[in-house]
């Protein structure tokens, strides 16, 4: 049987969010290249049911064990397995019935089902971008020990590995995220303090799930995908800049040591990135809307504004820093994040919990995988009460 007739287990960690649907959608438009092995969801059994149905997987996980027997009950008649519980992604995680992870769990929650996968020597399609962020160091050294690819679906991290295929021993001089600016740009903190959950959530660009869309109208999401970059390209934070391209048509560059810039473009559409991450080597034909040339609009660049959008400057000064303070600005984030959309804190409330707590939980330059949980509940706590959550 040839390479190009086996079809690729996937598991999709993560099945029930924005990622994960669209990459059903993919799987579903390539039944000869891919089978859906394993979908998992934290809550949303409803959808997770109806995936299983749809896809017959070998197996699906349910995180929240109130609804493990509706979804048992639900697939009955299937020979799905299901199981559930925290415990039992990491378990599924190590398993040998899939090829490669999509690692799509949205937050820090992602951390130890992807570190298992890893550990376990399995390809990985990296949605997640806070695994990297709270514990890059300890991720891609155990990646490179286990000789395991992490080929990344974020649309910027994407761009960037597409723009280095076959550039391996060209040296990097800088790369350039670029960033759409989100639904306020231009918007002065005036404005902000009065902005309310579902302004921040009308992303103009990108179709993304809530907690992404906040951090894209914040720039946190900028700040979150710098240190990731740092981690999968193996990059001094000097060499990272972020520009804003209201457009979203350049997804991001790469400027080489003689001066050239190479572009990965294309239209907004998280499927893309998705393909070309579960295809990897190849690139799949598809009938995803294209971009026309011929119909350009001007494509315009600027500057981000850190004063207004302070939440970008942190991320800077916790990928300068480094050791446990991108963990603890991404728990401080989440919990910002969550009290946000519950409408218990204003938009600009988030960046100051955001810089409180990182400025009071002790800093540790070099930290175990255990100091990075201990990091990570402290900073969350701490959040939570500022909050009074």
């Amino acid at each position: 049987m040839s390479a190009d007739t086996i079809k690729k287990r996937i598991a999709i960690f993560g099945s029930t969010g924005s990622i994960g649907t669209q990459a059903l959608e993919v799987i579903d438009a390539n039944p000869d290249k891919f089978t859906a092995e394993v979908l998992t969801a934290q809550s949303n059994d409803e959808l997770l049911i109806k995936q299983a149905l749809q896809f017959n997987p070998n197996i699906v996980v349910i995180g929240d064990e109130k609804k493990y027997n509706r979804v048992k009950e639900a697939l009955s008649a299937t020979d799905v397995k299901v199981f559930t519980g925290i415990n039992a992604l990491e378990e599924v995680a190590a398993m040998d019935c899939y090829d490669l992870m999509l690692a799509a769990i949205v937050g820090y929650a992602g951390l130890r089902p992807t570190l298992k996968a890893i550990s376990n020597g399995k390809i990985i399609a990296l949605a997640n971008k806070e695994t990297l962020v709270v514990a890059g160091d300890i991720i891609m050294r155990t990646s490179v020990e286990k000789r395991v690819p992490i080929i990344p679906v974020d649309s910027e991290h994407s761009a960037i590995f597409q723009c280095l295929v076959g550039e391996t021993r060209n040296k990097i001089e800088k790369i350039i995220l670029t960033a759409s600016g989100g639904p306020f740009i231009g918007r002065k903190p005036n404005y902000l303090v009065n902005v309310k959950r579902e302004h921040a959530l009308q992303h103009p660009n990108w179709s993304m799930g809530a907690k992404i869309t906040i951090d894209s109208a914040t720039l946190m999401n900028k700040g979150l995908e710098m240190i990731e970059a740092k981690w999968l390209f193996n990059l001094k934070p000097e060499q990272i800049q972020v520009i804003i391209h209201p457009q979203s048509i350049i997804h991001s560059m790469v400027q080489f040591e003689d001066g050239s810039i190479k572009a990965q473009m294309g239209l907004p559409d998280m499927k893309l990135p998705i393909q070309y991450a579960l295809a990897f080597p190849k690139r799949l034909p598809n009938d995803f809307p294209r971009y026309d040339f011929r119909k350009v609009s001007t494509l315009t660049f600027e500057e981000p504004d850190l004063k207004t959008f302070r939440n970008l400057a942190l991320a800077q000064e916790a990928l300068n820093k480094g050791g446990n303070l991108p963990c603890v600005m991404n728990a401080a984030n989440e919990v910002a994040v969550y009290a946000f959309l519950r409408n218990r804190i204003n938009f600009l409330d988030m960046t100051n919990v955001i810089e409180s707590v990182m400025q009071k939980v002790s800093f540790i330059q070099n930290p175990t995988l255990e100091e990075y949980f201990d990091s990570d509940g402290e900073a969350r706590n701490l959040a939570a009460d500022i909050i009074k959550l």
